[in-house]
Order: C-alpha cells, then structure tokens, then sequence
C-alpha cells in the first residue's frame, strides 16, 4: 500500500510539473506574438501619421505661397477662379439639361404627326425639354401657313437657341485671358521693385533681391495655374455646345422633311 502511494505521489508531481512547463511556453507565445502585434500596430500609425503630415504639408505649403505672392494680384486672381469655376458650372449644368435624345424626340413627333396630326406631333415637343424641342414645338407651329414659314421659323428660332447655350461663356474666356495676365503683371512689378532696391544700394546682391523675384514668380504661376483649369472647362463646354448644335441643326432638316411629307 505505501508502495502504491509513493508511485501515485511521483506521477501526480510530474503531470504537475509538465502543465508548469506547457503554461510557460504558452505564456511566452501569447507575449510574443503580443508584442509583433503592438510594434506592426505602431509601425502602421507611424506611416499613417507620415502620409497626414506629408498632405498637410503640401496644403500648407501652398498657402504660404499664396500668401507670399501678395494680397493684391493673388486676391485678383484667386477672384478670376473662382467666378470662372461658378460660370463653368453653371453652364455644364444647363448644357447637361439641355442635350436630348435627339433620335427619339424625332421618331415620337414623326409617330404623332401620322397619328395625330400637327398638334399630337405639338404637344410631344411640349412634354420634352431641351432646345431641339423647342425648336420643333417653332417649326410645328407654322406648319399650317407654309413649309417655307415653317423653314423660316426653325432657323430664326435655332439662332435663339444657340445664343441662349453660348450665353455666359465669354466671361469664362475673358477671366481665362486674365488670370495670366495678372500674374505677367505681378511679374512686372516685382522684378521693378527688385531693380529699384539695386539702384538705391548701388550693388547687387542676390539675397537683397531673391525676396521680390520669388513674389513676381509666384504671381505668374498662380496666374497660369487659373487659365489652365479654367480652360479646361472652357474646352468641354464649347465640345458640348457644338454637339447641342449639330443635333439642332440635323433635327431642323429632319423636322422639315416630315411636314413635307405630311402635306402630301
């Protein structure tokens, strides 16, 4: 019996001093693999917090370039942009709302001036928006004088038509010949300051004038920054006019060869 006993007390202090062992070991994993987790967690914050700082200090750099360009040209020309950008916009939006399944709009008024007649066809260019319409609606509404009345009507109305898809645009043009030309000026300016210094020190340096040359610099590249952004809108929406403006131009043809037909 105390033979029994004693080999029962050895096997029970080896199970213990193997779970002993096998928790140190998971210990010192679960430690491990805690401490790679909190350095890659770290690691990550550091090149998140690298990429804030670098785009923050690309906007504060900006800023402080405009504000060393001076209040007077960059407050010009920061004037230019952002009316410039409110035209643009304003006509994408109406030039957007203005473009019309073209081919559709022609095959509902052809389908509704055999139906119906003049006034099916009418009311059609009523419930549709959009310049081609409108010109339709013209054109059908002196479709009972005369083909000739009618032609007439469609081109004095497309002419309506198209000052109303080409009004404002000139402002875009005329703030994209000025945003450049502010910033020259600027240039100007800076570069007569800079010679004035010279001329009253009597000898020239580099750090004396290197303040001035960079402002009248800075005034032409804000100004050029402008025109191009302004021009690429400019770009688009004249691209767009003259699509509204083939599609009305085509549709007229069309319009007229239906009332032809229909007064046979």
């Amino acid at each position: 019996m105390k033979r029994l006993f004693s080999i029962l007390a050895v096997a029970g202090l080896f199970v213990m001093n193997t779970n002993t062992v096998n928790a140190k070991v998971t210990a010192n994993a679960i430690t491990t693999n805690l401490s790679a987790t909190v350095a890659n967690t770290a690691m990550l914050i550091q090149e998140a917090a690298a990429t804030t700082e670098a785009e923050r200090g690309f906007v504060q750099v900006l800023k402080e370039k405009f504000i060393e360009g001076g209040a007077g040209f960059m407050g010009i020309v920061l004037l230019c942009l952002i009316l410039g950008l409110a035209v643009a916009i304003e006509r994408i939006i109406y030039l957007n709302l203005a473009t019309t399944n073209t081919a559709k709009l022609k095959q509902k008024v052809e389908d509704a001036l055999a139906s119906g007649g003049v006034e099916a066809a009418k009311e059609v260019c009523r419930n549709t928006k959009g310049p081609v319409a409108s010109i339709f609606y013209q054109g059908l509404d002196r479709a009972g004088e005369s083909v000739d009345s009618a032609e007439k009507a469609v081109v004095a109305y497309g002419g309506v038509q198209m000052g109303q898809l080409e009004k404002n645009v000139s402002w875009l043009s005329l703030f994209i010949a000025i945003a450049p030309m502010l910033g020259f000026m600027g240039t100007v300016i800076g570069m007569i300051q800079a010679f004035e210094k010279i001329a009253a020190v009597g000898n020239l340096s580099a750090s004396l004038i290197a303040g001035d040359i960079q402002v009248a610099l800075l005034t032409t590249v804000f100004g050029l920054i402008v025109a191009i952004i302004l021009q690429i809108f400019y770009n688009y929406i004249i691209a767009k006019i003259d699509s509204i403006v083939n599609d009305m131009e085509d549709a007229s043809i069309s319009l007229i060869d239906m009332l032809v037909d229909h007064k046979k």
